[in-house]
């Protein structure tokens, strides 16, 4: 099982990002419980971001509630994170995973960078 992050880069304060991740050696629609993204900076906890459960439902954490928005499309086998009205401190490395029976998986991380 493998899990590809990709999307992240350099953007400034106000703009948008799409982060995605997709999935090899696993069908997210059928073996997940839940999917999501982590964030990591130097020197802090890794924070759970959004997260998307089989059944459709999403939690996100309050820093991100309205700006950012969580989403799977099946067909793809791809999960999406929408990043709008970015901010600086929004600048952390993102890690997508998913969750099945017994385990995680984890994508390797992508970097995004908030700056003017």
């Amino acid at each position: 099982v493998q899990l590809q992050a990709s999307g992240g880069g350099l953007v400034q304060p106000g703009g948008s990002l799409r982060l995605s991740c997709t999935g090899s050696g696993i069908v997210f629609s059928i073996n997940t419980n839940a999917m999501g993204w982590y964030r990591q900076t130097p020197g802090k906890p890794r924070e759970l971001v959004a997260v998307i459960f089989s059944g459709g439902n999403t939690n996100y954490a309050d820093s991100v509630t309205g700006r950012f928005t969580i989403s799977r499309d099946n067909a793809k086998n791809t999960m999406y994170l929408q990043m709008n009205s970015l901010k600086p401190e929004d600048t952390a490395v993102y890690y997508c995973y998913a969750e099945v029976p017994g385990r995680q998986y984890w994508g390797q991380g992508t970097l995004v960078t908030v700056s003017s």
